[in-house]
């Protein structure tokens, strides 16, 4: 098995995606879906810090420093939305299954260096942004209720296909 494969097998399987799991998420509620979200980006601004301080590759730091800066400012919109409508987001079941997938992870992240660690990160961020942008896109978009929300999570989406897009071509240069 490639490292690739390996790396996509273990995001996929830490996300649990699956028939009953979609239902599950789909079933969850705003806040919940907000939770999520913020989860997610924590998530990848998490995997960014480790890429800046293992990496030595440029190009894995420049898209590292935007995972950052990206999903830094959408968590904001999303406190600064969840403040204006006095709501505070929900922890929930997937929540708590995302971090703990992030969790072995980073774990197995942070054991490789050089060229190795620069292919794994880039394909664990393709692996990452496709699975999300697709949960986001396909599953939790159509079942929000709030119209604020749905639009926060529209904008979002926008910026998280452009990071696929990049993470693809990421994928490509390092291997």
């Amino acid at each position: 098995m490639s490292l690739k494969t390996l790396t996509t097998a273990l995001f996929a399987g830490s996300l649990m995606i699956g028939p009953a799991t979609a239902q599950d998420v789909a079933s969850l509620n705003d806040l919940e879906f907000a939770h999520v979200a913020y989860t997610a980006d924590n998530i990848d601004i998490r995997y960014a810090h480790l890429a800046l301080a293992i990496s030595t590759n440029p190009d894995i730091h420049t898209f590292a420093n935007t995972m950052i800066s990206d999903h830094t400012a959408v968590n904001a919109a999303a406190l600064g939305l969840l403040g204006k409508l006095g709501a505070t987001a929900q922890d929930n079941f997937f929540s708590q299954a995302l971090n703990e997938g992030a969790e072995k992870i980073i774990d197995d992240f942070s054991k490789l260096r050089g060229a190795e660690f620069d292919a794994a990160y880039a394909a664990n961020e393709l692996a990452y942004h496709q699975t999300v942008n697709d949960l986001v896109e396909n599953t939790m978009i159509p079942n929000i209720d709030n119209a604020e929300v749905k639009a926060l999570f529209q904008q979002g989406l926008d910026i998280f296909k452009v990071h696929e897009g990049h993470a693809e071509m990421m994928v490509k240069a390092v291997n």
